[in-house]
């Protein structure tokens, strides 16, 4: 299995309340339903006000390398993407449990 870790951090200005934020969240939260890889799936807002925080995170996991490029690929997750580009930037780990 390969869990597949993403944080995304609201660019400066951009507030969670925004409709393309709302937008973009809800287009990820819909993901785990769309893509027939997932085989865990979450994600959820921040709780945190550290300032060294990420605002938003997806946390999934795919059976194999393949499984993860296809979700990679999958154009619900390409759309989301581009969703995102506009108003955030993000970090991710890959790794195999």
């Amino acid at each position: 299995m390969i869990r597949h870790l993403v944080l995304f951090k609201l660019n400066e200005g951009v507030t969670r309340d925004e409709p393309r934020v709302l937008a973009g969240a809800k287009a990820f939260e819909e993901i785990g339903r769309k893509v027939p890889e997932v085989e865990f799936w979450e994600c959820a807002w921040n709780i945190s006000d550290r300032p060294i925080a990420y605002d938003f995170a997806i946390n999934l996991a795919v059976a194999d390398p393949d499984a993860l490029q296809r979700y990679a690929n999958h154009p619900d997750h390409q759309a989301a993407v581009v969703q995102w580009r506009e108003f955030a930037t993000w970090v991710i780990a890959d790794y195999e449990f």
